[in-house]
């Protein structure tokens, strides 16, 4: 198990590399990346910031949490913070167990908590020219701006 957040473009398949091993028959790799439109306005790229400490915590209790629901598995997740442009990855989760059922529930769990609990924050940047603090949230879309 390993989590980070990273102020650096993340490398997915060295996530699928870390769990990988002959007693796993699966491997889930969720890619999180900056979309070109939000709630139907044109997006032109986002700022990522975190409370470090607080954030490379809470990853690990997320990340511990999912190995106690889904036994054998293997978990990396990554969050990248600073500016990313469109088509930039923000978020990478690789969850790997001998059976496919659990390898995905790890995978949900992880991204799900991590869009409720981390502390992280994303300031969406608009075509208009404006930009706005957008909080997280569990599903499509975002909700109102925030940010503590």
């Amino acid at each position: 198990m390993r989590t980070a957040i990273v102020d650096r473009p993340i490398d997915a398949a060295k996530l699928i590399a870390e769990v990988s091993a002959t007693h796993h028959g699966a491997t889930v790799l969720f890619v999180g990346s900056v979309r070109d439109v939000n709630d139907g306005e044109p997006v032109t790229g986002l700022d990522y910031s975190a409370y470090g400490a607080m954030a490379e915590r809470e990853l690990r209790t997320i990340a511990e949490e999912a190995l106690m629901r889904c036994p054998g598995s293997d978990v990396v997740m990554e969050h990248r913070i600073g500016a990313l442009e469109l088509g930039d990855v923000s978020v990478a989760i690789a969850a790997a167990h001998p059976h496919r059922g659990e390898a995905f529930e790890a995978a949900r769990y992880v991204i799900e908590e991590l869009k409720k609990r981390a502390p992280i924050w994303k300031r969406e940047h608009y075509a208009t020219g404006r930009a706005e603090w957008v909080e997280q949230a569990s599903g499509e879309g975002s909700g109102a701006a925030a940010r503590p």
